[in-house]
């Protein structure tokens, strides 16, 4: 007889999610299905209110959420799309309503049936944390630095220390020990604080060898602003694009419609091309583009605004899952365990997909009747599959602005990227194609299906020899 599905009595006891961020948030919500509590600990004074805090400096730039993470997150937080529409959050065609500037042209404006939705990160937390905060059992602590891991038995996390920091701006059970350290048991301890929230050291107290890291620098600023749409003759578009491909197209940026009737726009550079953040110098940068419909709006502006810059865009995977000595009880989610090149807005999308498969792999074993012993390994396992493909592409294509030190199937890749490109800036089925693999609803083999490696192919031989093109 098959085992029957834990009620709400069967859940396990405690888990603790270490950042509150949006990978922090999205696990936290899977969680809350299959623990009685779950405690967030935040290090920023945040609330149901607060979208962008000062520990998540990205926010302020220009984010994408892949087809694939809003599918997820739709599923996570069913009408979460059609309440971030009602704030003018546009939903549409990821061909009909994009002006996507290709290396080799402009990528044809063809319906490709890949649906996404355009908001800011600050609006996209802002919803995520007012849902999970209203989860029973959920509790956040914010101004909460998390000091250490405290195994359990051998090998095995059992609680965190924490210790809250500036409690006048805390609330509820933060303000409870303000200043002193704080045990938290758990049955199970979800790292989600982020590249820089100090889980190398963590480890290293606990005596846990960390594997090196992989390391691609990206090299590229990103130069950020947001502003009113004016509502006298909208442009066919919501979304703006130059992609910046090596080593010939250095500059690039995006400019998105996003809710509040504004646009978001960043500008980025490689090297030594780094988006000024004056006034002038900014609507400089963005005349210089091939995509001439970024500088379009940005002269449209009707007052200056704020703008931010963020340099810290290096590829970087952390391999816990070769660990020999990874603790039982503990996993850990999103930056965390590997960033990426934002350029590629692969970031929110791969956290909430971690998310998926962390309900996945809790339900089996709720369903199973099984404990969590063992489940640390093979997620963290899990995860270094599901980052392989996101990985390859976004490491890959950086790999090709450093002259020195480009492996071989780095080059391959890019000079099969460049003759795609150039395929897909005339042919719709190719680009449809393009289009469902970087937005991760089809798998990348369908790059390489037959009919498109003709097509790549034959744009190669009838280039040799031909003098290059490129959008500025």
């Amino acid at each position: 007889m098959g085992k029957r599905m834990r009620t709400r009595g069967d859940r396990w006891g405690t888990a603790v999610v270490v950042g509150g961020g949006h990978a922090g948030l999205v696990t936290a919500r899977v969680l809350a299905d299959h623990f009685r509590e779950v405690v967030i600990l935040e290090r920023d004074a945040v609330d149901e209110d607060t979208g962008t805090h000062p520990h998540a400096p990205q926010g302020y730039h220009a984010h994408a959420v892949l087809a694939k993470g809003s599918q997820v997150l739709e599923a996570l937080f069913p009408g979460l799309r059609a309440e971030m529409e009602e704030r003018g959050a546009p939903v549409f065609d990821y061909g009909e309503r994009i002006d996507f500037l290709l290396p080799a042209g402009l990528a044809p404006r063809c319906r490709t049936g890949v649906r996404v939705q355009s908001f800011t990160r600050d609006e996209l937390e802002r919803r995520l944390r007012r849902r999970v905060m209203a989860l029973p059992g959920v509790r956040l602590v914010p101004s909460a630095r998390c000091e250490a891991l405290v195994t359990g038995r051998p090998g095995s996390v059992g609680s965190v220390t924490y210790r809250v920091v500036g409690a006048d701006a805390a609330a509820g059970a933060a303000a409870e020990g303000a200043g002193e350290s704080v045990e938290l048991a758990a049955d199970l301890v979800v790292d989600a604080s982020g590249r820089a929230g100090g889980l190398d050291r963590r480890l290293a107290d606990l005596g846990v060898p960390v594997p090196d890291k992989r390391v691609v620098k990206a090299k590229i600023t990103y130069t950020s602003m947001s502003f009113d749409r004016p509502e006298k003759n909208p442009p066919d578009f919501d979304i703006a694009y130059q992609m910046t491909f090596a080593p010939r197209v250095s500059r690039g940026g995006v400019i998105l419609a996003v809710e509040n009737n504004r646009w978001m726009c960043s500008l980025f550079g490689f090297g030594d091309e780094a988006p000024p953040t004056d006034d002038d110098g900014y609507l400089g940068f963005a005349r210089s583009l091939g995509n001439p419909h970024l500088a379009g709006q940005l002269e449209q502006r009707e007052r200056p605004e704020a703008v931010h810059r963020y340099v810290n865009v290096n590829n970087q995977w952390n391999l816990f899952h070769q660990s020999k000595n990874w603790p039982e009880r503990l996993l850990a989610v999103g930056d965390s365990v590997c960033v990426f090149n934002p350029v590629y807005g692969q970031g929110l999308t791969v956290a909430a997909m971690e998310a998926e498969l962390l309900q996945g792999m809790l339900t089996e074993l709720r369903v199973k009747g099984r404990g969590l012993d063992g489940l640390s390994r093979r997620y963290q396992g899990r995860v270094a599959r599901l980052l392989v493909a996101p990985w390859t592409l976004s490491s890959n294509s950086d790999l090709m602005w450093n002259r020195d030190g480009q492996p071989l199937p780095a080059r391959i890749a890019h000079w099969y990227n460049k003759h795609l490109f150039a395929v897909s800036a005339r042919d719709p089925r190719v680009w449809t194609r393009f289009v469902g693999v970087v937005n991760m609803v089809a798998s990348p083999a369908a790059l390489f299906h037959p009919s498109v490696v003709r097509k790549v192919v034959a744009q190669a031989l009838s280039r040799r020899g031909a003098p290059r093109r490129t959008p500025s």
